[in-house]
């Protein structure tokens, strides 16, 4: 499927895909959304985007793993922290990103606009 010099391509191009909550296939399988990667004159892998709901799902399924526990554990200045980063993320531009991000921390969607409120006044 695959020429001389595409697999380490493939390799080097993996974990971002993995870190967006991407999916590759093959280049003839590309659909109209699709981001083809070519080497050289060669199209190589095609890259299947996430829906941005299903990317904040895997954005904190990643901030749980590297946390090493459920986001609802961490203590209140580290959900603060989250909430931070997921903004600066554009977290809460997704439709209900506030409400996924709450469920996510086990805590009220008001607490969510509190730490966000709280970053704005800061």
């Amino acid at each position: 499927m695959t020429g001389p010099g595409e697999e380490p391509f493939i390799a080097a191009v993996k974990p971002l895909v993995d870190a967006i909550g991407g999916e590759m296939v093959p280049p003839d399988e590309a659909g109209q959304d699709d981001v083809v990667l070519s080497w050289g004159d060669v199209d190589v892998v095609a890259v299947r985007l996430p829906q941005l709901a299903d990317s904040l799902d895997h954005i904190l399924a990643a901030l749980e793993r590297r946390q090493g526990m459920p986001l609802a554990d961490l203590d209140r200045r580290a959900k603060q922290e989250v909430v931070r980063m997921l903004e600066a993320r554009g977290a809460f531009s997704v439709r209900h990103g506030v409400e996924t991000v709450a469920g996510a921390l086990g805590v009220s969607r008001f607490t969510v606009y509190n730490y966000l409120n709280r970053e704005k006044g800061a």
